[in-house]
């Protein structure tokens, strides 16, 4: 087994309410590897039919968003993991500073940061004949201020290691139907690269990972015929294959890797 020196290591990971997601599932894995880790998460309101969430699907998926992470929890718990849960907002400023408040007091550093949480539209209404300004504002307020405002908190409290990983999606490029979505994940590719230039002097890296349809939940049956097809590798990807990476990158093994955006997505989006 590979040894990522993670032991100790102080990792905050937003978006981990959901006990199928990547979210949780990174948090386990970091846990796994002896990491302290901060989950930070908001509950989504989107209606759902809590009867349908013993399958997956949207309703299993937006059920999980919407509740507490006292799955994630009660897992952290089992695996004997030193952990601290925040329910917060990180599209606010104030916030996003409580969070890291909070994670210095206890742990006194902060040594890798995975911005995982995302948003996006429900309504059918991110089409460029369609949008609205709250789409818009929404979407951008998560995905893209959220993640630069935990980054820079985190750029500012930085110890002696420094990791930053983001998450977009293979689609990002371009993603007619979810316009706003793909947009606010190319941004935060951009980002990624423009904000590896300026931390590289501090010996911090930051990278993005990009998956391919992953099965948080929310990938039905029916769906799951229509997006494998699209993927070379022929199966869905499952959030133990992002976990994984996010391990690599947050590594010393990865201590030269910086600015890359990579594809976690069985060969779809090439």
């Amino acid at each position: 087994m590979v040894d990522y020196g993670l032991k100790d290591r102080v990792v905050i990971i937003t978006g981990a309410n959901n006990l199928w997601g990547i979210g949780a599932t990174t948090a386990f894995a970091f846990a796994r590897e002896g990491a302290k880790v901060v989950l930070v998460y908001k509950k989504v309101d989107r209606p759902f039919d809590a009867t349908k969430m013993d399958r997956n699907g949207v309703d299993r998926y937006y059920g999980a968003n919407a509740g507490n992470a006292d799955a994630v929890e009660s897992k952290l718990k089992e695996m004997g993991a030193d952990y601290i849960v925040l329910e917060s907002d990180i599209s606010n400023e104030d916030d996003v500073k409580n969070v890291y408040s909070i994670v210095l007091e206890k742990y006194g550093q902060i040594d890798v940061l995975f911005n995982n949480a995302a948003t996006d539209d429900e309504t059918g209404c991110d089409t460029i004949e369609t949008i609205t300004q709250k789409v818009i504002d929404d979407t951008f307020a998560v995905n893209v201020r959220g993640s630069i405002l935990m980054t820079r908190e985190f750029i500012n409290h930085r110890g002696d290691y420094g990791r930053i990983i983001n998450i977009s999606t293979d689609a990002s490029q371009i993603f007619a139907g979810q316009i706003t979505y793909g947009a606010s994940k190319a941004t935060l590719e951009a980002l990624t690269r423009s904000i590896a230039l300026e931390v590289a002097q501090y010996g911090i890296t930051v990278n993005c990972v990009s998956p391919g349809p992953t099965q948080t939940g929310w990938i039905d049956d029916e769906f799951e015929k229509v997006v494998l097809p699209l993927i070379p590798m022929g199966k869905l990807i499952q959030p133990d294959d992002i976990a994984e990476t996010v391990l690599f990158l947050a590594s010393e093994q990865a201590r030269m890797i910086t600015g890359q955006v990579i594809k976690v997505s069985g060969g779809k989006a090439l």
